[in-house]
């Protein structure tokens, strides 16, 4: 039987109640009488609340099957619900997300199509029916719809037959591609196929790209919760910047982290109850001890560096993060600017002790050689290397000071680091605060890096991100109103919150205290935020489509996919 369309919905954003928050959406779509025309963009009349995660060319146009909701009136127990009740802007008979592959192209009415991805699902769609779970079921049910690319604009209505112009090449379905990003059981060979398809959209091929070079295996932590580690020194290294150095508190040897993971500490005497930090490793991946290099700002970081003395013992949790330096022969750029130079200089440390031959360019930004931490080492290391070379730019440093040391006069901006003219086709680590990172990301995308080679460690919270939600006063992290609870202590590390779990949720537990948290759609794609449990367990509900890795949790809302970041 020929595909066809039923409705043509559109509907402009607007602010919608929802769990006492204002969410700007353009959700609600309704039918239209007649031909719309179709645009680049949009069709007319239609609009997106966050176009940072829906919309834009690669998601002009949403496609939902009459079929799929006749199976979710059943699942659900509900009868008619109305063309565009899930967002689309097409509601089609035919054209089921198990037959459709990305690339396929369609001609409808005087329009034509391409179909680069499935459905990125947000909160907004069960927001939309009332069904808080329904953008996970639409993954585990196989049934997320897809986007179309609009080839050629035209006018398009009900009740135009829908014909198919094109297939795509390697006849990857929709339902496949949703799956082979959110369900477990990755395969490779699929992977591969989907990174390779030209009509996927990408932020897609990118996270493919990502997958098939992390791998599937999961390594947990070296040991659970925390452990009680010797302070062996504590060295000054610049103005602001002091390391500490741990080794285990019976004289065993502790085990290897990788270069660029970090150490959390519980800090006692800090501040009541003990603040949890996390702190990057500066030293060799390999030595028989840890440090961390700690800038001072802040309370626990004070305390580290002005009041903690050798013979000390604190609780450290094992070597985390996946910010790691990866193998290969490409060149390596390893950038970064005030105290983000920890993980780098250990990534330079393990280049060092390998003897690679690989090109290595150590780039930095500081104030200026009081304020540049660990400058010696990290000239010693390149040194070793024969094809390390550095560029330094000091932004407040003198004429002598700048000669002495070899470094460039001004920031480290994106204009600067275009002109060093670096290799296109290196692997790329960046480490510092946001606007910095941003910048440097563009620089080297535009350099011609690809964006799976460029890798990025932020040090510090990140700001709130809460696309679509409006009229939120910020203010700043606190402990919970009202009666403690009565669970086991919930500490946020990075907002330095500490509160017995009151029962519920972490996310609720973490809106109660004005923690920061980042819901966003990055790239047309949604990705879980995963956190590391230090010690005790999390239970789900419900359950999470794809279980974390051993010593993580999953921190989300209803919906297991939802890309929410909590500050902890």
């Amino acid at each position: 039987m020929t595909a066809k369309v039923l409705s043509v919905n559109v509907g402009l954003p607007k602010n919608v109640s929802w769990q006492g928050k204002t969410v700007y959406t353009g959700v609600w779509k309704h039918s239209v009488d007649g031909p719309a025309m179709v645009r680049r963009l949009n069709i007319d009349g239609d609009g997106q609340g966050d176009k940072g995660g829906h919309g834009g060319e690669q998601r002009a146009v949403f496609v939902y099957q009459i079929g799929s909701y006749r199976h979710w009136e059943q699942h659900f127990g509900r009868d008619g619900l109305e063309y565009g009740s899930f967002g689309e802007n097409l509601t089609v008979d035919g054209l089921p997300d198990d037959e459709v592959c990305i690339g396929d192209r369609y001609r409808i009415g005087e329009a034509e199509f391409e179909v680069t991805q499935p459905r990125v699902t947000c909160y907004r769609v069960g927001m939309r029916l009332g069904e808080p779970e329904l953008p996970a079921l639409l993954v585990a049910h196989h049934r997320p719809g897809f986007y179309f690319r609009v080839i050629r604009e035209g006018h398009v209505a009900a009740g135009d037959p829908i014909v198919k112009t094109r297939t795509g090449p390697g006849a990857l379905s929709v339902a496949d591609t949703d799956a082979l990003l959110y369900l477990p059981e990755k395969n490779g060979e699929k992977l591969r196929v989907a990174a390779g398809i030209p009509a996927l959209s990408p932020g897609w091929r990118q996270s493919f790209e990502e997958l098939l070079g992390i791998g599937t295996v999961a390594q947990g932590p070296a040991w659970e919760g925390f452990r009680p580690l010797r302070v062996t020194a504590v060295r000054p290294e610049s103005t602001s910047v002091t390391s500490v150095y741990f080794e285990a508190e019976d004289g065993s040897a502790l085990p290897a982290a990788r270069p660029g993971q970090y150490l959390t500490l519980r800090v006692p005497g800090a501040a009541t109850p003990a603040p949890v930090r996390s702190y990057s490793i500066s030293s060799a991946p390999g030595s028989d001890g840890y440090r961390i290099s700690v800038k001072r700002e802040g309370a626990a970081s004070t305390f580290l560096t002005t009041q903690l003395a050798a013979g000390a013992v604190l609780d450290v949790a094992a070597p985390r993060g996946d910010f790691v330096l990866g193998d290969g022969s490409s060149p390596v750029l390893l950038v970064s600017a005030g105290i983000g130079v920890t993980p780098v200089l250990a990534m330079l440390h393990q280049l060092a002790a390998q003897g690679s031959t690989r090109e290595v360019w150590w780039i930095h930004g500081a104030r200026g050689p009081a304020e540049h931490p660990l400058a010696a080492e990290a000239r010693e290391l390149l040194a070793a290397l024969p094809g390390g070379r550095a560029d330094i730019f000091y932004s407040a440093a003198t004429a002598e000071e700048r000669t002495s040391a070899g470094a460039h006069s001004g920031r480290l901006t994106k204009d600067a680091l275009v002109e060093l003219g670096v290799p296109a086709d290196a692997s790329a680590y960046l480490c510092g605060p946001a606007a910095f990172m941003t910048d440097m990301t563009a620089a080297l995308t535009s350099a011609g890096l690809a964006a799976s080679h460029i890798h990025s460690e932020l040090f510090g919270a990140l700001d709130a991100i809460n696309p679509g939600l409006v009229g939120q006063a910020p203010r700043p992290p606190h402990a919970p109103e009202g009666p403690p609870g009565t669970g086991p202590t919930v500490t946020f590390a990075r907002s330095g919150i500490s509160a017995p779990f009151p029962g519920g949720s972490l996310l609720e537990l973490a809106e109660s205290c004005d923690v920061p948290a980042r819901w966003s759609c990055r790239s047309g794609v949604c990705h879980t935020c995963v956190t590391p449990v230090l010690s005790g367990s999390v239970d789900y509900s419900p359950s999470p489509l794809e279980p974390p890795d051993p010593g993580q949790a999953l921190v989300c809302c209803s919906t297991p996919h939802t890309d929410l970041v909590l500050d902890m």
